[in-house]
């Protein structure tokens, strides 16, 4: 295994490694991203990928700005896993799991409500509100959750409505998923409670649905200088990100009633993190870090790189490095682009392959042209992206999570 490369310019650098490819458009992006007002850094990660306008896969810093247009279209999106003890064997989970995952019930509850209570409190707001589950309740006040920056705002006008509230409980599409996972390696001992080899993890990845589009399309490009305009968007972000959780929160939930491990006796430690947002920087010459497609990676803390459905997911601890702003990739990264995804794969599988992965897991998915695109293929290998941010100093790895089942939307 070689050393990674680090290829810098004076205001960006990207981890590289043996096997990390990166696309020159995704960095000539970054190095535009890095012209922005008040920008003093722009860190690549090894999954870094071109997106519409900026790429996916950075970390920034800025000493005078607040830059809504790096958080991207789906604020707050991030991870939540939780773990459990072993549960039945997969085959009689199948039509349970689709079930409750790939269309499930509403929410028994009013869905204006269901929205303030998200935004305000994140998943305790929503597991509060009367008529939902009082074992979702008892889950949730185990969790440490991950508190947003600061407390939330009001809601605006143009997102106080009734259909965000509808979302709550829904993955969306992209690269989002729900999945039950098994832990197959564990090389940092009592990192999460119960987090041992042979147990399961169930996981979600996924967002603020359209709030976080009208969020992005509310505040345009604009770059943000004026405290009190900085202070209004972090509430209106904040307000986002606790939505988010609360989401995740429900999808994991959904899946753990699936597989008949939604009590808090048979759950260990959860892990929640977001890797769409901005949080102060610990350099006071760098207040602000804006991450989209990054997660955190303070020193000590664990974090999660995503696989795909034919590769693992990797539990790492962060090790809190500076020159990187405390980071790590928030996946593999995508290779083949969504719409030629179809084009490039359909010679080499049938229909029946796409629901079955190289590592002997179930695909859950009702829409056809999701199976291409978010095919394990399209994705870079996993093992150099993680490879290269252990040997960039950025985190260690911790455990390895094989997908047993994953559910697409």
């Amino acid at each position: 295994m070689g050393t990674p490369s680090i290829h810098a310019a004076p205001e960006v650098s990207v981890i590289e490694g043996p096997g990390v490819h990166i696309e020159v458009d995704a960095v000539s992006q970054l190095r535009r991203v890095a012209g922005l007002p008040g920008c003093v850094r722009a860190v690549g990660m090894p999954d870094l990928h071109p997106g519409p306008g900026i790429p996916i896969g950075m970390v920034t810093a800025s000493a005078t700005h607040v830059h809504p247009t790096l958080v991207g279209s789906d604020a707050g999106c991030g991870v939540t896993a939780v773990v459990t003890r072993r549960v039945v064997p997969q085959a009689k989970q199948l039509r349970r799991i689709e079930r409750a995952t790939v269309d499930p019930d509403p929410l028994p509850v009013d869905s204006l409500e269901a929205l303030e209570a998200a935004w305000h409190g994140g998943p305790r707001g929503l597991a509060n509100l009367a008529g939902m589950p009082e074992a979702f309740g008892e889950w949730v006040a185990t969790v440490p959750w991950g508190e947003p920056l600061g407390p939330s705002g009001p809601i605006p006008e143009a997102l106080h409505e009734a259909r965000f509230g509808e979302a709550l409980g829904t993955t969306g599409g992209g690269n989002h998923f729900i999945e039950l996972g098994r832990v197959d390696q564990v090389l940092d001992d009592d990192a999460l409670p119960g987090l041992r080899r042979g147990a399961h993890v169930v996981m979600a990845h996924s967002g603020s649905r359209g709030l976080g589009y009208a969020l992005v399309q509310r505040w345009q490009e604009r770059a943000l200088g004026e405290p009190e305009e900085i202070a209004t968007y972090l509430g209106e972000l904040a307000g986002c990100c606790r939505f988010a959780q609360a989401n995740r929160a429900l999808l994991v939930w959904r899946l753990l009633e699936a597989v008949g491990a939604a009590r808090v006796d048979r759950l260990g430690g959860t892990l929640d993190l977001v890797h769409n947002d901005v949080r102060p920087g610990e350099s006071p010459q760098a207040p602000w870090v804006h991450r989209k497609g990054a997660a955190p990676a303070r020193a000590g803390e664990l974090t999660i790189t995503l696989g795909s459905r034919g590769s693992p997911s990797w539990i790492l601890r962060g090790r809190g490095d500076q020159a990187h702003l405390c980071s790590v990739a928030h996946g593999a990264g995508r290779r083949i682009p969504r719409a030629e995804a179809k084009a490039r794969l359909s010679h080499r599988y049938r229909r029946s392959d796409l629901t079955r992965t190289p590592l002997g897991g179930h695909v859950l998915c009702d829409r056809q042209e999701l199976l291409w695109e978010e095919h394990q293929d399209v994705y870079k290998p996993i093992e150099p992206v993680v490879a290269a941010l252990e040997q960039a100093g950025v985190a260690t790895r911790v455990a390895a999570l094989v997908p047993l089942v994953t559910v697409k939307r």
